[in-house]
This record gives structure tokens, C-alpha cells and sequence, in this order.
């Protein structure tokens, strides 16, 4: 695979909380059904899954963002339930009701029965996409692998697919707290293998998404989710060959991110868990989280993503409200925009050009109105 250096950098500069000349913008689910192009690519793939499974039809949707907006970064597109279709649950999706499993883990014999997967074999298809959008990319903007965290993974396979209640994997953590442990151990070593082999593919940068650890009480979160998170950062790859101008590479890193929804109350904790960037949802402030974590972590966030809905003219005043709780990013302290959570599928296309455009705008008028702190 022959790739193009990196033309942009401004997204990873910013998650290694190093100085930029603007502040960099993704969005979690940036190729989605917000999008009418990416309604005609599903279509014609018949189906989320084969969407997912068709390495060509990947690259197409993550590129198609790229191409309406100045955004800067990709994001991978997959599922964060890959992984556990690959230890045969067997996932597909219900229209209106998202993903299931067929084969959910209710028993003892079922659980202990699991290994992680190959990513290179059973998942090939995932580092196909990866390495054919780098290709595609041709030095545009990095792309960012991702993985569900093992505890928003163990909770989806309990369950069998989305709850309102939790009663299944809350009743193994209480009951079973030793089985629900080597289910993680298991799906740690699995995320921690998947994002190193999407790495090895291309990615440049990985996120964690930990969806449901919101949901836990403040001891379980620290014992079953922000522990295993620590062990997947702990055995990820640091450092990847990069191509640089003229010929030859170099040895750049490779940053982390870890998500917790709902978890603005242990950002100290998830921020020293070796990741080099914490996302918050828009339930914590920024200026707020910036003062707690310091210099241990660049912050990702944290616009509420129905902020989408208004006019442009608010989106714009809700993008400067979040900017200015942030403050300036400068060496140290940076700051990457993006969505509280995953955007909506009903949001009109031209509110994300109204984001993007005021994200940029602002970023650049803070740093010629404010001069560089020490």
C-alpha cells in the first residue's frame, strides 16, 4: 500500500496538545442517514451490515463527509460491535430497533467458551476498509480507527442488543461479578488486538467508545469499565511509520481517546488512564474539565449534538459558547471540537456546514485576539 504524507495534522497536534492555527473538528457518526448520499450507498448495499463488510462501499461513506465539509479528521466506518459478531453472537440489525444478537451470553458455559478473535482473520474485512480509505484519504486528513470499550461490549452481548434497564448484565455483575470479569479479560485482550491490527492497517489515531459506563455506580465503573479501558491503553501500539515529503518515514505517534457518556464525574481518572485525550459529553463544561485535568490530557467535545436543530445563527453562537468555556488551546492544553455524542440522523446537512465553518472561524479569531500563555 503506498501512501501520501500527511497534509493536514492538525486534529493529531491537538489530541498531543501541541499548538494549532485552528481548532480541529470531526463528528462522531459524521457518515450517517444525516446524509443523503450515504441513504443511496446504504441502499444499494442492502444492508448495514453488508455497508460494513464491503471494504469499497466503506471508504465511499467515510469519504462522503469529507467531501461536503472541512473536516478534519476521518473516522473509520464499522460498527463498535464488530468484535462480538466476530466471536459468533451472531450480530444483525432490526429496522427501528438497532443491533442484535442472536445468540446472546446468558450462561456460564457460553461465556467461558469465548476467545478473542483473530482481527486479521475474522475481521479482515474491517482492516481491508482501513487500508483502502488511507489509500483514498491520499494524505488529506488522518483517519481514526475505533473499538467499543469491553464493558459497553460485555453490555450489548448480555443483553442481546440495546436496554432500557440494564437487567441482564447488572444481574451478572451482582450475581456472577466473577463471570462478568472473564468475559471482560476475554473482550479486553480482543479491543486491545483489534485496535493494534487497525493500526498496523493505517489508522492513525484510535477511539474508545464507552458507551454505557455512565450507567454504572462509581466503584463498578472504576472495577468494570475504566479498569479494562486502562488495560486495552496500556498494550496499544504507540508509534506508527508515517511517509514524510520527499522519500522515506518517520516514527509518529499514535494517539488515544477515550469516551465515556455520562461519565463527566470521573474525568480525572479516565484522563490518567494513559490515554492521550479525554471526549465529554455536553453535560460537563469544558472550562470546567479543562481545569480539572490540566496538561494530563487534550479534551474532545462537547457540543449538545441537537444543537443541530436550530438555525444557523444559533449553531453558531452554541459553537462560540463552547469555545469560550474551553478557552484558548495553546502548548499543552488542546482541544479537539466534536459532538457530546453521535449526530443525529434527522439533522440537515447544511447545519453541519454551518459547524464546521463557525468551529474554524472562531478558533482562528481566538488565537489572533489572545496572545500565548507560557
Amino acid at each position: 500500500m503506498s501512501l501520501a504524507p500527511l497534509r493536514n495534522d492538525t486534529f493529531l497536534r491537538a489530541l498531543l496538545r501541541q499548538p494549532t492555527d485552528h481548532t480541529p473538528v470531526w463528528l462522531m457518526r459524521q457518515a450517517g442517514r444525516y446524509l443523503p448520499e450515504y441513504c443511496a450507498t446504504r441502499a444499494r448495499a442492502g444492508s448495514f451490515m453488508a455497508l460494513a463488510q464491503t471494504p469499497e462501499l466503506a471508504c465511499e461513506v467515510t469519504l462522503q463527509p469529507l467531501e461536503r465539509y472541512a473536516l478534519d479528521a476521518a473516522i473509520l466506518f464499522s460498527d463498535i460491535l464488530t468484535v462480538p459478531d466476530a466471536m459468533g453472537l451472531g450480530l444483525h440489525f432490526v429496522e427501528g430497533e438497532g443491533p442484535r444478537f442472536e445468540r446472546p451470553l446468558r450462561d456460564e458455559a457460553s461465556i467461558l467458551a469465548l476467545a478473542a478473535p483473530d482481527p486479521n482473520q475474522s475481521l479482515r474485512y474491517v482492516m481491508d476498509a482501513v487500508r483502502t480509505i488511507r489509500s483514498a484519504l491520499a494524505g488529506r486528513v488522518p483517519l481514526i480507527g475505533f473499538s467499543g470499550s469491553p464493558w459497553t461490549l460485555a453490555v450489548y452481548m448480555i443483553e442481546g442488543g440495546g436496554t432500557s434497564d440494564f437487567r441482564q448484565v447488572k444481574t451478572m455483575l451482582y450475581r456472577r461479578p466473577d463471570l462478568l470479569r472473564h468475559l471482560l479479560a476475554v473482550l479486553t485482550q480482543a479491543v486491545a488486538d483489534y485496535l493494534n491490527a487497525q493500526i498496523e492497517a493505517g489508522a492513525q489515531a484510535v477511539m474508545i467508545f464507552d458507551t454505557w459506563g455512565g450507567v454504572l455506580s462509581t466503584s463498578h465503573y472504576q472495577r468494570f469499565s475504566l479498569a479494562p479501558m486502562q488495560q486495552v491503553v496500556a498494550q496499544l501500539q504507540r508509534e506508527c511509520d508515517e511517509p514524510v515529503e520527499g522519500a522515506g518515514h518517520r516514527r509518529a505517534r499514535v494517539p488515544s481517546i477515550a469516551f465515556t457518556k455520562g461519565g463527566g464525574q470521573w474525568l480525572e481518572q479516565i484522563a490518567g488512564s494513559g490515554v492521550d485525550a479525554v471526549g465529554i459529553d455536553w453535560t460537563t463544561e469544558l472550562g470546567d474539565a479543562r481545569a480539572r485535568i490540566g496538561s494530563r490530557c487534550a479534551l474532545q467535545g462537547n457540543l449538545d449534538p441537537l444543537a443541530l436543530m436550530g438555525e444557523d445563527a444559533q449553531i453558531r453562537a452554541e459553537v462560540a459558547r463552547v469555545m469560550e468555556s474551553f478557552g484558548v488551546p495553546q502548548a499543552g492544553f488542546g482541544h479537539v471540537f466534536n459532538l457530546g455524542h453521535g449526530i443525529s440522523q434527522f439533522t440537515r446537512p447544511d447545519a453541519v456546514q454551518a459547524l464546521v465553518e463557525a468551529v474554524h472561524e472562531y478558533g482562528r479569531k481566538q488565537r489572533a485576539s489572545t496572545p500565548a500563555r507560557a
